[in-house]
C-alpha cells in the first residue's frame, strides 16, 4: 500500500471492517536510526486520492486560514509529545522534530492531519478535512 518497503516498524491503528489498513502509526526512528517525524500515515488509497485532490485545490492554505492558530499549535504539541514519548531512552542521535507531518507550526500536509484525526488525535485540521471530504459522501 505504501508503494515501497516500510523503512521502520509500524502498527495498523485504523482499519476498515474488512481489515484493510487505513492509517498506520510509525516508530519515531527509521530502521537506520534516522528520525521519522511523521507518526501517523494515511495509507487508504481512496482517502489519499481524495485528500490529494483537496490539497491540489489549495486545501493546505485554506485549512491554515480556517482553523484557530492556537488550536493548531496545541495539536502539533500533542502529536510531538506522543511521538517523542516513544523514543528509546538511550538514543543519542538525531531526534524527530516538529508536530503533525514534521512541521512545527502551520499546515504542511492534509494527509498527515487526517491520519492523526482518524487515529483519535484532537486535530482541528483533521476535522476541517473530514468536513470537506464529507461533502462528497461518507468518509469513514
Amino acid at each position: 500500500m505504501l508503494g515501497r518497503l516500510p523503512q521502520c516498524a509500524f502498527d495498523v491503528v485504523v482499519a476498515h471492517d474488512d481489515g484493510r489498513p487505513a492509517v498506520i502509526a510509525n516508530a519515531p526512528l527509521l530502521d537506520d536510526g534516522r528520525p521519522m517525524p511523521t507518526r501517523y500515515w494515511l495509507v487508504d488509497v481512496d482517502l489519499r486520492r481524495r485528500v490529494s485532490q483537496l490539497e491540489g485545490g489549495g486545501g493546505v492554505r485554506a485549512a491554515e486560514s480556517a482553523v484557530d492558530a492556537e488550536s493548531l499549535a496545541a495539536a502539533h504539541s500533542r502529536y510531538a509529545a506522543e511521538r517523542d514519548a516513544l523514543m528509546p531512552g538511550d538514543h543519542l542521535g538525531p531526534r524527530p522534530t516538529g508536530g503533525v507531518g514534521g512541521t512545527a507550526r502551520g499546515v504542511k500536509c492534509l494527509h498527515a492531519h487526517l491520519a492523526y484525526r482518524l487515529a483519535g488525535g484532537d486535530d482541528p485540521v483533521g476535522d476541517w478535512v473530514l468536513e470537506r471530504l464529507s461533502d462528497d459522501g461518507p468518509v469513514w
